[in-house]
């Protein structure tokens, strides 16, 4: 029998013995129960419970292939793979045969929906109000059809660009173009000035669609320079002033509200046409989310691709609802308990923060102990391929975690960065939903692997999606090989972009001449035929010593410890060592300094010798258990009592670690450690 077997067998124990004592005597029989009230009372109980039992007992799941083996050898070669859910070696290019377009998908949720609720939004204190999928449809249409009246045309060389936060009149703006066949370009603030002009100038655009007057100004500001000559028009979702109107006017732009661009008659459509790539992600696995009634929540910003994959292949295409978030990300936990999505897109720097919390709200050793216990149960259901929220832990200990995020939660897919086994194994248990692990890139639109439903464990990122081939060339330098299973992860097949936009170099340095896409990333297969994200290529550095440096996977490793919220890993080839910039958890890290006997603010805490040494050792002893060598772990670090974030330029908006600038506002610190840590 396994260890799962052995659970399994534990849990009904523990179950069967909650349940009221039959009994002994051979002549029971439900004649003896009715002499006595106290009989009715126990069998009542007896049926109510074994009622529970019948409805919330274990239901595994049954994967859609063998686990064993979830991806394909091509042509007799290991290390180039396909997925096991194709019959041949021919990828899945549409999953609907009416369906390959951005646009169709679309179309084909308004059919499923009608008039359902499609986007959502809500103001402080308030409900969410929804706009139906057909008063989307009607709007996207007339304000195509006002774009068309501004001089756009109506095929997919016509860029517009979208400068806003997330909320309806993005979609609505993005599905005009679409429905006139035009591409969208989408623009956001962390760009920097000079990328903002540079893709303005690229592409061409002379319209772009703004949130707020502040993001027109700065667009204004570049106009004024004669740095973006072919802009010509800016049109706001909210109302003007008189002011922006004038400015605009005397520098050649005309600045419009948005409700100025909606005639009231829209025009016959032209023809559609969705560019490059992203019909191949239709076969994301639409059997999760095949459902009208699904919500997800819209945060993570619609300028990258992932996000816009979800809305449209995952939301859209099936009638299914999306509601935005305020703005403001300190306000998304109170969105999402009012909102009670169903779908939740998650990055792992969130769902580390969710495990900190869970961790840190439990502060008695017998509260912990119980958690923990729980966890194990919960674990030991997944490793069997159960997965539910309506267990005895799940009412008795989980119950108020997965309320805080809803209580409808039925899956969540993590992508943009590696997660910890240990946080996704232990959420799984906890949330009580699926949680899918995907890996990709924009330029193969977003996905070219994804876990396999039915397929719990953790420390790989999946098997290749029907739409792609994935294969791993060596690295000498880095000394991997594909004889060992290691290598580059490339990427071919329908998903696949067809290059960067008037870039021809850039685009060869990215596709090879088989049509190959080299990702940057380090990949390895494991037996099962899964992939494992290992290092990556393109942010390595060597230290002086001559030994590689990944530091991203360093710092993932540092993530665990406790008092330690952020961190960044910086080395210098003319070093030996390593250091980093440490940002401490505010929730937690003046009780556990508090703990080690010292006392005072956080901002003091963070400017103190001991606290500094105390971090370290402790950021050490978990390097040294996740096996990081000697060389990989810090020497020395800095203190940072401020948060790395999008508004102070130092995460990217899919909260990635912007290192060129980090290094650039922690310079003074870099050289202070350098010169007094001597190795």
């Amino acid at each position: 029998m396994t260890e799962s077997n052995l659970n399994s067998a534990s849990f009904c124990l523990d179950f069967w013995s909650l349940l009221p004592s039959l009994p002994s005597s051979s002549s029971f029989s439900l004649s003896s129960l009715s002499r006595s009230p106290s009989s009715l009372l126990g069998i009542g109980a007896l049926a109510s419970l074994t009622a529970y039992w019948l409805v919330t007992r274990r239901r595994p799941m049954q994967p859609p292939c063998d686990l064993n083996a979830q991806s394909i050898a091509v042509q007799g070669e290991p290390n180039w793979r396909r997925s096991a859910l194709l019959k041949d070696d021919a990828l899945l290019e549409f999953y609907y045969d009416d369906t390959r377009t951005a646009y169709d998908m679309f179309q084909r949720g308004l059919r499923v929906a009608g008039n359902g609720p499609c986007l959502g939004f809500r103001k402080p204190g308030e409900p969410y109000q929804w706009i139906s999928y057909t008063e989307v449809a009607e709007q996207a249409q007339v304000l195509g059809s006002g774009l068309l009246g501004k001089g756009c045309q109506p095929n997919p060389e016509q860029f517009v660009g979208i400068f806003a936060q997330n909320r309806p009149e993005w979609i609505i703006s993005e599905l005009a173009c679409y429905t006139f066949s035009m591409a969208v370009v989408p623009l956001y603030d962390t760009l920097g000035e000079e990328a903002m002009v540079h893709i303005l100038n690229l592409a061409e655009i002379s319209l772009v669609i703004c949130d707020t007057e502040e993001k027109a100004e700065s667009l204004l500001g570049n106009k004024e320079k004669g740095a973006t000559p072919t802009l010509s028009c800016l049109v706001l979702f909210n109302d003007c002033s008189d002011a922006i109107v004038e400015r605009g006017k005397n520098c050649g732009v005309e600045i419009l509200e948005l409700t100025q661009l909606m005639p009231p008659k829209p025009q016959d459509l032209a023809v559609v046409c969705f560019t490059s790539g992203t019909t191949g992600t239709i076969c994301f696995y639409r059997s999760l989310c095949e459902s009208s009634s699904n919500v997800s929540i819209s945060y993570l910003p619609l300028a990258h691709m992932f996000e816009r994959m979800i809305q449209v292949v995952s939301m859209f295409c099936h009638g299914a609802r999306v509601g935005f978030y305020q703005g403001d990300i300190s306000l998304l936990m109170d969105d999402i308990k009012t909102l009670k999505p169903t779908f939740f897109p998650v990055v792992p720097r969130l769902l580390n923060r969710i495990y900190d919390k869970i961790l840190g709200s439990v502060t008695s050793p017998l509260r912990r102990a119980v958690l923990h216990y729980a966890v194990r149960r919960k674990q030991a259901e997944l490793s069997s391929g159960v997965v539910r929220n309506n267990s005895l832990w799940d009412r008795l200990v989980f119950n108020r975690i997965q309320a805080n995020l809803g209580g409808n939660l039925r899956f969540i897919l993590t992508a943009s960065a590696p997660i910890s086994p240990t946080v996704l194994s232990f959420l799984r248990a906890t949330l009580g939903c699926l949680i899918f692990e995907g890996y990709g890139q924009t330029e193969c639109t977003a996905g070219c692997t994804f876990s396999m439903p039915g397929d719990w464990s953790a420390g790989h990122v999946g098997a290749p999606l029907p739409c792609a081939m994935v294969k791993l060339v060596d690295i000498p330098d880095m000394n991997y090989y594909t004889k060992n299973g290691e290598g580059e992860i490339c990427i071919r097949g329908h998903s696949v972009f067809r290059g960067y936009l008037k870039d021809e170099e850039k685009t060869a340095e990215a596709l090879d001449s088989d049509g190959w896409l080299h990702s940057g990333d380090v990949g390895q297969w494991l037996l099962n035929g899964t992939l494992r994200i290992i290092d990556r290529k393109k942010h390595i550095f060597k230290l002086s010593q001559g030994e590689y440096i990944a530091p991203e996977r360093i710092e993932n490793v540092y993530m665990r410890c406790v008092p330690v919220l952020q961190v960044f890993v910086h080395g210098d080839s003319l070093k030996s060592h390593l250091i980093g910039i440490v940002v401490p958890d505010p929730e937690v890290f003046i009780d556990w300094v508090k703990e080690r006997g010292i006392i005072g603010s956080y901002k003091e805490l963070c400017q103190h010798p001991d606290v500094k040494k105390a971090v370290l050792e402790d950021m050490t002893a978990v390097g040294k258990e996740a096996g990081l060598k000697s060389f990989e772990q810090l020497k020395d670090l800095h203190l940072h009592p401020e948060m790395f974030s999008v508004s102070n330029g130092l995460l990217t908006p899919t909260l990635k670690s912007r290192r060129v600038d980090i290094r650039r506002v922690f310079q003074e610190q870099i050289t202070n450690m350098y010169s007094t840590t001597a190795i």
